[in-house]
C-alpha cells in the first residue's frame, strides 16, 4: 500500500532521514519505532507532504501523496493531537476539516460516536483532556474513511480502557483491508497487536520485518537445577552453547527445554526444573537502537 523511497532530510548540517526506503503493507499493522531524535516525525511528516524531503519521496499504491487527487479518501493522518483550534467544539472541529476535503457532513456524528465523543460533541476542544484531544484527533483522520491510517504516538494520554478501545479499532480496521502505521514508545502495547515494525535509529533504517522475525533475535535462556550439573554442562559445551553454572542450576541461552531436556533424558541426567524464558521485545529493540540513540541515560 505504501512505498517510501529513499527519503533523505537535512536541516542544516544535521540529517534527519538518511535514505529512508521501506514498504507497509494492506491489512496489517505497522509499527514504527525507535528513540527520540531517531527521525520518525520527520519520515511522517514526509509521507504525508507536511515536510519536503531532500531526495525520496512516497507513493499510495503507487500515486505520489502530493498527486492524489482526494487525499483525505487516501489517508488520514495525526501527527499531533492539539490541531484543534481551542474555542471550537468538537463537532464544529469536525465540520470545518470535512468542509476542507469535501466529505459529507454526517460523517462528523459518525466518527464522533466511533471515537467515543458524542457526549463531548459540543464541548470547546480547549477543554478537553490530552486523551480527549486524541480521540478527537482520530476521528478527523477517520471523516474520509480512508484506506491508510498514518498515527503518531495516538496512545499519548489514554488512559487502560482508552488504550485498549484504540488497540481493538486499529486492529479492526487492519482487518477490514486497511493499513496502519503507527509510531509509539509503548513497546509492550505495541506489541500486543502489530503485525510489522519498522525500526529506525539515527535517521536510518535498522529493520523492517514481521514482529515475530524481530522477536526471534533475542535469544531464550534455558535454567535447569540438577544434582548432575557438571555432566550436563559437559554434554551442552560440546554443542557450543553458553552455559552458566551456579551449584546445582544452570542457564543455557540459545536452546530451548524440549533440546536440552531431551539430551538430559538420553543420558540419563536426573532434571528437578526446568522453564524457558525469552527477552521482550522492548529488550531487543533497545540492544538494535542502542548505538544510534541520540539521549541515553547513563
Amino acid at each position: 500500500m505504501i512505498t517510501v523511497s529513499s527519503l533523505t532530510k537535512h536541516y542544516g548540517d544535521r540529517v534527519a532521514v538518511d535514505d529512508m526506503s521501506f514498504d507497509v503493507a494492506a491489512g496489517r499493522v505497522t509499527g514504527f519505532v525507535g528513540p527520540n531524535g531517531a527521525g520518525k516525525s520527520t519520515t511522517m511528516r514526509m509521507m504525508v507532504g507536511l515536510t519536503r524531503p531532500d531526495r525520496g519521496g512516497v507513493r499510495y499504491r503507487g500515486i505520489d501523496y502530493t498527486r492524489l487527487l482526494r487525499p483525505a479518501r487516501v489517508v488520514g493522518a495525526v501527527l499531533d493531537a492539539r490541531c484543534m483550534h481551542p474555542g471550537r467544539t468538537a463537532r464544529n472541529h469536525l465540520r470545518a476539516t470535512a468542509a476542507l476535503s469535501a466529505i459529507p457532513v454526517r460523517r462528523v456524528d459518525e466518527v464522533l460516536a466511533e471515537v467515543g465523543l458524542e457526549n463531548a460533541a459540543d464541548q470547546r476542544a480547549g477543554s478537553f483532556s490530552l486523551g480527549m484531544r486524541q480521540r478527537l484527533a482520530l476521528a478527523g483522520a477517520l471523516l474520509g474513511e480512508p484506506e491508510v491510517l498514518l498515527l503518531d504516538e495516538p496512545s499519548n494520554g489514554l488512559d487502560p480502557d482508552g488504550i485498549r478501545w484504540l488497540r481493538n479499532s486499529l486492529t479492526a480496521f487492519a482487518r477490514a483491508g486497511g493499513t496502519v502505521f503507527v509510531s509509539s514508545h509503548l513497546i509492550g502495547e505495541l506489541e500486543m497487536f502489530a503485525d510489522d515494525l519498522v525500526v529506525v535509529g539515527g535517521g536510518r533504517l535498522l529493520a523492517a520485518e514481521p514482529v515475530a522475525s524481530t522477536l526471534a533475535r533475542g535469544h531464550s535462556t534455558v535454567v535447569v537445577r540438577t544434582p548432575q550439573a557438571a555432566e550436563l554442562a559437559e554434554l551442552l559445551d560440546r554443542r557450543d552453547l553458553e552455559i552458566d553454572v551456579i551449584d546445582h542450576r544452570l542457564s543455557i541461552r540459545g536452546t530451548t527445554t524440549a533440546t536440552v531436556s531431551q539430551i538430559a533424558f538420553d543420558h540419563r541426567i536426573h532434571v528437578v526444573e526446568i522453564s524457558e524464558t525469552s527477552r521482550s521485545l522492548e529488550e531487543i529493540l533497545l540492544d538494535m537502537t542502542g548505538a544510534t540513540a541520540e539521549y541515553a541515560s547513563a
